[in-house]
Order: structure tokens, then sequence, then C-alpha cells
């Protein structure tokens, strides 16, 4: 299932997000004459990055989410677009030389398929980085979702709830990869714990995109009360004595070549 997100309030509220991305942006080491294919893509912030990187090549920026396109499509170039389609249904026939995702991938079920998908899309000696949220990623969040969603008032809103994230351990994701036919391929874990500078800028992030596929189940006249629950449940969790919130970051990387 694909969600719906506001684009305006992610690009507000996505800095910790951002600043994995130029990092992993950095490890490309582009020519300048690339196609780029950028796996959710966000506000498009970070791919407009990227065609920056590229003149004489172009990038492509794809995502399910309507609002998310409307944002992105506003920084649209020469040698930048961006399309609203669901990754799980990208049907590129070797296209690009790299494809890069980052910090999305997390909301995406089926790695086995998408891992199919990138390597169809890539030219021969292309390659794909990126990363994703992993096993013991947002603990102190998923704690508290499950504690606020277990209460009377809300749980039979989540009676056969499917958990949005896929956050795998290393070592299984790993076994994953190296079944594919990429010709080079290397996975490993990184921790990225975070502090947000305070409690404003923490509940931009719960709001978009954290709570959204918690909210559409719930009724109107419930929703504020679950938002608020959360919210107050995650300050007094992970509120520091210098005013900033903790939480936990877990990332897989995944490099390959096709």
């Amino acid at each position: 299932m694909g969600f719906e997100f506001d684009g305006d309030k992610y690009r507000q509220a996505s800095g910790h997000q951002k600043k994995m991305g130029r990092a992993l942006i950095a490890e490309l080491s582009l020519r300048g004459s690339e196609s780029i294919l950028d796996f959710g893509c966000g506000d498009g912030t970070l791919t407009e990055e990227l065609a920056q990187l590229v003149p004489n090549g172009r990038v492509v920026g794809i995502d399910a989410s309507e609002g998310m396109i409307h944002v992105a499509q506003q920084l649209q170039g020469e040698n930048l677009t961006f399309r609203q389609l669901d990754i799980n249904r990208v049907d590129f026939e070797g296209e690009f030389d790299v494809v890069f995702s980052n910090a999305t991938l997390h909301w995406i079920k089926d790695h086995r398929k998408l891992l199919v998908n990138i390597y169809r899309s890539l030219r021969p000696n292309g390659v794909v980085h990126y990363n994703f949220a992993g096993n013991g990623n947002c603990a102190n969040l998923i704690t508290v979702l499950e504690e606020v969603m277990d209460e009377e008032r809300f749980v039979g809103y989540f009676s056969d709830f499917e958990w949005p994230w896929y956050m795998p351990g290393v070592d299984d994701y790993e076994r994953l990869v190296g079944q594919c036919k990429f010709s080079m391929k290397r996975v490993w874990g990184e921790t990225t714990d975070a502090y947000f500078a305070n409690s404003e800028e923490m509940i931009g992030w719960i709001d978009q995109p954290c709570l959204v596929p918690f909210l559409i189940r719930i009724d109107a006249e419930d929703k504020g009360e679950f938002r608020h629950a959360v919210i107050e449940k995650m300050i007094e969790r992970t509120m520091q004595t210098d005013g900033r919130c903790f939480e936990t970051g877990r990332r897989i990387n995944v490099r390959a070549r096709k």
C-alpha cells in the first residue's frame, strides 16, 4: 500500500534524512554525464543536487506520493524530471548508469522484487547505491507507537494492521542481496543515532512521515488524541537534560554493480 505525504511539511522536517543523503551522494564519484534514477525522491531536494552534479547527464526522480511529487516538480530543470510512480511498478530497461535511494526503501516490503527492478533498470556496469532503515531504527518511536496502539481507546483501529516498514537485520539483508545477479555487491550497517534540537523539531518528523500510516486508520474524532498521546510519550521518553530529543538510528547501506 502506498501512503500519501505532505511534501512541504516533509521538506521542513527531513533535515536528518538530507544529511545522510548528502553523504551518500558524496560516495558516488560522478563524472558529470551519468543518467541517474532516484528511487523515492520525496520532495526532490537531493534529486536536484544530483542533477547539478551531472550537467551533461539526466536525473529522474520517482515517488508514489502525489504530495511529494507536486513539491518536487517545482524543481524540474533541463536535466531533471519527476514522475509519480510506485517503486514496485517500475519497468525501466537498461536506462540508467546509477540508481540512488536515500532513507526510503524501508517503506517497500518486497525487496526481492525491488532488487530485480533495480538490476533491470541499470545499464551494463551501472551501479546502485542506497540506504534505508534497518533493525533497531527508531526504537523509541516504535515502542511508543506500540504502547499507544494497544490502549483501549485505540486498539480496535489496529486489529488487522500491517506494520508499514521493512527493517531487516544486516546479515539477513546481506544474504538477500547475495542472491542477486550483481557482479559486485557490498552490504554494511551503520549507526546513525540522532538528536533533534528540540521537541518541535522532533514533532515535525513524527508528523511527516512517521504518523501517516497510523492516522489513516483512525476516525477523524480520534486522530488528534492519538497524535497527542504519541507526541506526549515521545517527549517524555526522549527528552534530554539540554532540551534535545534522542532517537536511535540504524541504517543498511548497499552498493552493487551490474
